[in-house]
């Protein structure tokens, strides 16, 4: 029997219904500093009405259930790595410079050392994205928490000159999309991962033909940080569109910076999946369109740019130590094909 992201006990659906229900709530706090109607994977604050003035972009975001591998096999040093991670590609995909980093860790009993370590990756994802931790909140919460359970959570914010936003308005079909590669699951589709690989310490350690080592050597390998490479492309090029690709995969989040009458046509076989993503598809027995739905099948961060340049920008990214491929391009005809 397959095994998708909803039997694993991740329903997307009711969370689209969440954030539909929310917004009316969300928009009575809004005052005239708000940009509601720009961007799509951080919030916008501008700090005055110059068109050139300067936007603060925000975003927060959690590790979610790859943690349980972080306590399952005794790692806690880079998981903090993924929780800035997280936060700050979203920023920089608006072509915001992430300033400042916040750290919310809360467990049921505080122990130094697991903190320290757990900051350490904190700090560590902070140097790679050039950007500052300056506060955070370490809460002791026993009861609540199981024993040697934590949660860790980040806030960054990052900040843009409004002329200078990147949001996709000015995408068009035949327009290029470029693939970054990833550096595995990064932090999401933990819930079906967990399903399928499990979280016995014994079976994580023990060789999976497939992945060409253990699950354990996989499940805790950091997220990818773009900052610092997405801060030069934009320098050097006029790149219209930059989608991370979290929860949801292909098929929700490159559509986020497709005007509305447009979609993509993606090629599967333009560049190589990992081999983590082959293992969890034969496990998982479900098709093709749902492991892209769910996981990032190898591709962190894609950028939509006029097909004039893609060569120049490909070129440009590897000189700065990315894995870029052409994956595809904006179609006239909204959707996703792959």
């Amino acid at each position: 029997m397959a095994i998708d992201y909803k039997s694993a006990g991740v329903d997307v659906e009711a969370g689209y219904e969440a954030v539909k229900l929310m917004k009316e709530y969300v928009k009575t706090t809004y005052n005239g500093g708000v940009l509601g109607d720009l961007g799509s994977f951080g919030g916008f604050y501008a700090l005055d009405d110059k068109p050139d003035g300067d936007c603060l972009v925000a975003g927060t975001d959690g590790v979610g259930t790859k943690l349980k591998y972080a306590f399952v096999l005794g790692k806690h040093d880079t998981i903090g790595i993924d929780a800035v991670a997280m936060c700050v590609n979203d920023i920089v995909c608006q072509g915001a410079k992430p300033l400042i980093f916040l750290d919310y860790i809360a467990q049921s009993k505080l122990i130094p050392q697991k903190v320290a370590d757990i900051v350490k990756g904190v700090c560590d994802g902070c140097r790679q994205s050039g950007c500052a931790l300056i506060g955070g909140e370490t809460a002791e919460m026993p009861g609540f928490y199981a024993e040697d359970e934590y949660d860790i959570a980040g806030f960054a914010v990052g900040i843009v000159k409004r002329d200078k936003i990147i949001n996709g308005k000015n995408i068009k079909p035949g327009d290029t999309l470029i693939g970054l590669a990833s550096s595995g699951l990064h932090s999401n589709g933990y819930s079906l991962v967990r399903k399928l690989f499990g979280e016995d310490e014994k079976s994580l350690r023990t060789y999976n033909e497939t992945l060409g080592c253990t699950p354990a050597e996989v499940v805790l390998t950091p997220t990818k940080i773009y900052v610092k490479t997405v801060l030069s492309l934009i320098e050097q090029f006029p790149v219209k569109g930059i989608a991370h690709i979290t929860g949801g995969g292909f098929i929700e989040n490159i559509p986020r910076i497709i005007p509305k009458g447009m979609g993509i046509s993606i090629d599967v076989n333009s560049y190589p999946v990992p081999n983590v993503f082959k293992a969890l598809g034969e496990l998982a027995g479900i098709e093709k369109r749902k492991m892209y739905n769910t996981f990032n099948m190898g591709i962190g961060l894609v950028l939509a740019v006029d097909p004039a340049i893609a060569a120049d920008v490909v070129k440009a990214c590897e000189e700065l130590g990315e894995k870029a491929y052409v994956i595809g391009k904006v179609t006239d005809k909204e959707g996703v094909e792959l």
